[in-house]
């Protein structure tokens, strides 16, 4: 990045750019972890030459560091699960409401807004590509695109059917109501991912993009439909006023969907061959929200649970996705996961 020349290939120098930046990422820590593990030795053999008086004085901050230490140490330890080919990768997280009209709807808006608070609480920015929303209430679907190291390692962990069960604030008879929405979760691939998509095999369809009324309103007609006819997979993009920002953005989105579904594809056949019946879809119930008559998020992959709603909804899922990122390795899968409050 020092040389003089490094600058003439935009593409290429931003490329090397943003690997460096991933690189120090992953390097500081570890660097800043040993720097203070030293330093707290230090005060350890301080306290080993020093008479009791002084010794519990320097004992509370021993144990200060200690446990801050510990955390740090925790989230090294999940980082080292990412191991994925396009872990590191951003992440398109879309969701979209299920039967129930505008309860599923309201609950699929939740859900957006929960993974908006968990994603900025992390450090990642959050982009909406693609947002339609309720007849009534809440939205139909949405797509994000969240930026940052390790986004789609994370975010992977949400993929599946998650299920709320509360009364109904649409209900004048206040019954108690069972909702459903769908994640998924892919991993924008790099420009370098060779994934070819033909004219042919192509649909583009263009319309005015939605949104509120007033200034506002779209007058062109600068949302992009990409309808892949050999797949079926269809994507959409209308964040940008220039249809041919929101066409480049749906293209990438597009071939990163092309790009997991071979991979599920793969995944499935050795599920298959390994004899395992663990299939993505709409009946792969992942975890339970439940507001009425009691409080409680339980994920059923992992038995984690917790009665603190409010966070959770607010974007406190790290317990959920530590738990089921330590599952999947083989060294900690039969680890017992005690509830966190």
């Amino acid at each position: 990045m020092g040389a003089p020349n490094f600058w003439d290939r935009q593409e290429e120098a931003q490329r090397v750019a943003t690997e460096a930046s991933q690189l120090k990422q992953r390097i500081e820590p570890i660097i800043a972890i040993r720097k203070e593990v030293d330093d707290l030795q230090a005060l350890v053999e301080l306290v080993e030459e020093a008479d009791d008086e002084e010794a519990s004085a320097y004992q509370e901050e021993i144990d200060k560091s200690a446990r801050g230490l510990q955390q740090r140490l925790d989230e090294l330890e999940i980082q080292s699960f990412l191991d994925g080919k396009l872990d590191p990768n951003n992440a398109i997280v879309s969701i979209h409401a299920g039967a129930g009209g505008t309860e599923s709807c309201d609950w699929a808006e939740m859900l957006m807004r929960m993974y908006t608070r968990w994603a900025e609480g992390r450090g990642y920015s959050v982009e909406v590509q693609d947002l339609q929303e309720g007849d009534e209430a809440g939205i139909s679907r949405a797509t994000l695109r969240i930026v940052g190291l390790n986004a789609y390692g994370y975010a992977r962990a949400e993929r599946g059917v998650h299920r709320l069960v509360r009364i109904s604030p649409f209900d004048s008879n206040k019954r108690r109501h069972t909702s459903f929405t769908a994640v998924d979760v892919i991993a924008e691939v790099d420009d370098d991912v060779e994934i070819e998509v033909k004219d042919e095999d192509l649909r583009v369809d263009t319309y005015r993009s939605s949104g509120k009324g007033g200034q506002h309103v779209n007058k062109t007609d600068s949302a992009v439909r990409l309808t892949h006819l050999p797949t079926g997979i269809v994507v959409a993009c209308q964040n940008e006023r220039s249809q041919h920002k929101n066409r480049a953005t749906a293209m990438k989105l597009l071939k990163s969907r092309i790009y997991e579904k071979t991979m599920d594809e793969k995944r499935a056949e050795m599920e298959r061959f390994y004899g395992e019946k663990n299939e993505i879809g709409w009946g792969n119930q992942i975890r339970s929200y439940v507001f009425q008559p009691y409080q409680m998020v339980k994920d059923l992959r992992t038995g984690v649970e917790t009665s603190n709603i409010q966070a959770v909804m607010n974007g406190d899922i790290e317990r959920f996705i530590h738990a089921w990122l330590r599952a999947g390795c083989p060294s900690v899968r039969n680890k017992n996961y005690e509830t966190e409050e």
